[in-house]
């Protein structure tokens, strides 16, 4: 049974950092895109960045520059750095893997206020 787990988010001040973490399960990691998606309220959720199982990586053009994905293989975990957070990031977080169909965890809530 496929499942993800999203953890690490929370509060932070503007221009603060946090990164969060994706565990999946019942799948092998290294053999799929992983991706990072956010949503804020009342719209759809929206590609914030993804990593290839060779490595390459693509960002929305928001948050080039200051966020950055990674994996672990071995962990079977997928993380997503965030850097220089802006007011503008405050939204919740989902990790996202396309296996029979898409997959997502319950998300994580990543919240940037003064």
């Amino acid at each position: 049974q496929v499942h993800l787990a999203e953890s690490g988010g929370g509060l932070v001040q503007p221009g603060g950092s946090l990164k969060l973490s994706c565990e999946g399960s019942g799948f092998t990691l290294s053999n799929n895109d992983m991706a990072w998606y956010r949503q804020y309220p009342g719209s759809q959720r929206e590609l914030v960045a993804l990593t290839e199982p060779a490595g390459t990586t693509r960002y929305a053009d928001s948050v080039k520059g200051r966020f950055t994905i990674s994996r672990n293989n071995a962990k079977n975990t997928v993380y997503l750095q965030m850097n220089s957070l802006a007011p503008d990031d405050t939204a919740k977080y989902y990790c996202n893997v396309i296996l029979d169909r898409p997959y997502w965890g319950q998300g994580t809530q990543v919240t940037v206020s003064s």
